[in-house]
């Protein structure tokens, strides 16, 4: 009587006793009364809560002795973890967590539903579904069936494990049965990891033919995983692998294969890249990276990467606000046909340093800068003896410092000033080399000022433009040392270094003697219309410079006109341009970029041209275009296609097309590329890729949502 009497004064909302440690259902109905035979009865918009469980009902009747709920349909039943059950009829006990329901329908995190005849819930933790139908597609009530469903004899749902148990299953496409499978086991959609098989693909290739991959992901706890993949296919038998780890200051992730097939079939091959970064006391910030093959055409026969050359490294660095340290280990490794490893700088090491000051004396900026740089190769030859123009085994150490002083000064009128003097010093150790001596050093003074002169107008529509004209008067003392050209081969002429003392990349090479550089840039804002930005740059040097190449743009006592623009407007297209033009009006750079999105397309481009020169080793000239779009066909198809074409020798590079079906249940993708390219380690090849994953099982789905729509 007691139990009965605090159930109904919490049901109506009144204070119940505190020294009562045990929590009962509540009730709240519109009508709620107790019968003859001492149960209470709660009809008309009928809820009860126990804890976070919540149930909605048309009628409950609560038995006081034996703590039984039989509850009238429809039945909403709520467990707060992400759990609906829909029944027509059950019998729970007090605490809704153990019972009968029939006729029900569960629904997991909004994805997952399983239809039964009947469910049992055992401790609040089981819930056995019989007689079950199991889908996450979007079921209507017309009748129609779902595209895909889980028919088993059990399901049992164990909300702690966040796993669902299946006993005599059979999977089918509508209403055909594809594949028994007499035990299965899911992830519930709430589970972020757990051990199990992943969406399996199928590739199809003309080197490799016809495989599948079947990838299996394993927990190594709540911060590591594996995932292992087997390719089998008629020509290859790959084992696949991730592993990833989290630490509490950082991450790393290990990718790789271990492959036996009939390309090679008395050799292992297989690759391994990896990647790390950690964050260290005082703000230090230690990065890695492994990049590794077991030969010159595995990536291109597996589609792995598309890299050529690989590059591993050991990074220590630390950014402050005046302040900037860093030390790297590399390694590089070429797979391009006719590069050898042995004369090429394989391992580098690279360090650097900047500090600025501000002193309040004189106002304006002190900037300190020591660079040290050291790069070998594994030829101990000191001669050119396979005649590619180096020292087959030549090794270079360097170090280079600057201390330059810098000020802006601001007129009234609106004219700006920037001035800035210093020097710089440098050292090279040059080994196994027999044409040079080993040891070289000078110092190198220089001041540039440059003035500039904003001028903005403000349109009725409200636009605005801003025209800015430049000039720099700059001057580098010495002459260049009696060294070789090893890192400073490729220059680019741009609006990022119109301005710089010296535009070669790296210190190996600086610029000398007086330069003037003269530019113009303008621009224009419309919030509601086009943006536009345009850039025209020259450079003017008292002496030429025979380091710089012809098509560098730079060769001569007067550079090429530098033009540059980028447009772009509200409805999505953008282009972004850059070219090179001489006093001939010859160009011998140009690059185009540009996108649009309209509609359901998606369009992008870019168009290469570079004039052959032989000192950048260019034997031909390149011009290429390549373009890749989408289409969104509807909301749940959209197609895609690509194409790299050689436009110098009229031939493609490669070429792709891509199909894609998402809905909420179900993700198909079918791809189709071509290559090609081929040299004496590559051939041609085509490779067709095909993925179908079921969705609602999986951490990985994100947050889109394709669902479809029921027909009237």
């Amino acid at each position: 009587m007691r139990r009965l009497l605090l159930t109904l004064l919490v049901a109506l909302g009144l204070p119940a006793a505190a020294q009562d440690s045990e929590r009962p259902a509540v009730l709240v109905a519109d009508d709620l009364f107790i019968t003859r035979n001492r149960e209470l009865v709660a009809q008309g918009n009928v809820e009860a809560f126990q804890g976070t469980t919540r149930i909605r009902a048309s009628a409950i009747r609560y038995n006081d002795e034996t703590g039984a709920l039989v509850i009238e349909g429809p039945i909403v039943l709520n467990d707060g973890d992400g759990t609906v059950i829909l029944a027509d009829a059950a019998e729970l006990d007090q605490g809704l967590q153990n019972g009968l329901l029939r006729g029900a329908r569960m629904v997991l995190n909004q994805q997952v539903q399983m239809a039964a005849v009947q469910i049992d819930r055992v401790e609040g933790r089981y819930s056995q579904l019989y007689k079950t139908a199991v889908t996450s597609c979007k079921t209507c009530n017309d009748g129609e069936l779902p595209l895909w469903q889980i028919r088993a004899r059990r399901v049992v749902h164990d909300t702690v494990a966040q796993q669902l148990y299946f006993d005599d299953a059979t999977f089918h496409i509508r209403s055909v049965p594809v594949f028994y499978l007499p035990r299965l086991r899911l992830p519930d959609p709430t589970l972020d990891r757990a051990d199990g098989f992943l969406a399996p693909s199928i590739r199809t290739t003309s080197l490799l033919g016809t495989g599948l991959k079947l990838p299996y992901f394993i927990t190594l706890g709540e911060s590591r995983d594996l995932t292992l993949t087997p390719y089998l296919s008629s020509s290859t038998r790959t084992l696949e692998f991730r592993y990833r780890q989290a630490f509490t200051n950082g991450d790393i992730e290990f990718n790789g294969a271990y492959t036996r097939d009939d390309q090679l079939p008395d050799e292992t091959r297989g690759y391994l890249f990896g990647e790390g970064s950690f964050e260290l006391e005082r703000g230090y910030k230690l990065s890695f990276t492994i990049e590794a093959v077991s030969d010159s055409s595995y990536f291109t026969e597996y589609g792995y990467s598309d890299d050529d050359r690989l590059r591993s490294d050991l990074t220590l660095s630390r950014a402050r606000r005046d302040s900037f340290v860093r030390t790297s280990l590399y390694n590089f490794e070429t797979l391009r046909p006719g590069e050898l490893n042995s004369t090429l700088p394989t391992v580098v090491i690279d360090g650097e340093f900047e500090r600025r000051f501000f002193p309040k004396a004189w106002g304006g900026e002190l900037r300190f800068g020591l660079e040290a740089h050291s790069h070998w190769r594994s030829s101990d030859v000191d001669t050119d003896a396979n005649n590619d123009g180096e020292v087959d085994g030549r090794d270079i150490s360097r170090i280079n410092g600057s201390l330059k002083y810098l000020r802006r000064f601001t007129h009234r009128s609106g004219l700006v000033t920037d001035a800035q003097v210093g020097t710089t010093f440098n050292f090279f150790d040059i080994t196994q080399d027999a044409n040079l001596p080993q040891n070289h050093s000078d110092i190198a003074p220089f001041a540039a000022v440059g003035l500039s002169y904003p001028m903005a107008r403000r349109e009725a529509g409200g636009a605005s433009q801003v025209l800015t004209p430049v000039v720099q008067l700059g001057w580098t003392d010495g002459s260049r040392l009696d060294i070789p050209n090893e890192e400073s081969t490729r220059v680019e002429f741009d609006q990022g270094n119109i301005l710089s003392l010296s535009r070669f990349p790296r210190p190996d090479r600086r610029e000398r003697g007086t330069t003037a550089a003269v530019a113009v840039n303008w621009s224009r804002f419309d919030p509601n219309g086009w943006d536009t930005y345009v850039a025209v740059g020259q450079v003017f040097r008292s002496v030429s410079d025979p380091a710089f190449t012809d098509t560098s743009g730079l060769s001569g006592v007067r550079s090429d006109v530098l033009l540059a623009g980028q447009i772009k407007n509200n409805a999505g297209l953008s282009l972004t341009a850059r070219t090179l033009v001489d006093s001939d009006f010859d160009i011998s750079k140009a690059e185009l970029r540009g996108g649009w999105s309209f509609g359901k397309t998606t369009v992008e481009g870019t168009y290469v041209w570079l004039e052959a020169d032989l000192d950048e080793d260019r034997t031909e000239a390149i011009s290429e275009v390549s373009l890749d779009g989408s289409y969104d066909i509807n909301k749940q198809w959209s197609a895609s296609a690509d194409v790299r074409y050689d436009v110098q020798n009229s031939t493609a590079a490669t070429a792709g097309l891509g199909l894609t079906y998402n809905n909420e249940c179900v993700s198909v993708d079918l791809s189709v590329r071509r290559r090609y390219t081929s040299s004496t380690s590559v051939e041609p090849s085509t490779d067709i890729g095909f993925n179908i994953g079921l969705r609602g099982f999986s951490a990985s789905n994100g947050t889109e949502r394709y669902e479809r729509s029921c027909g009237k």
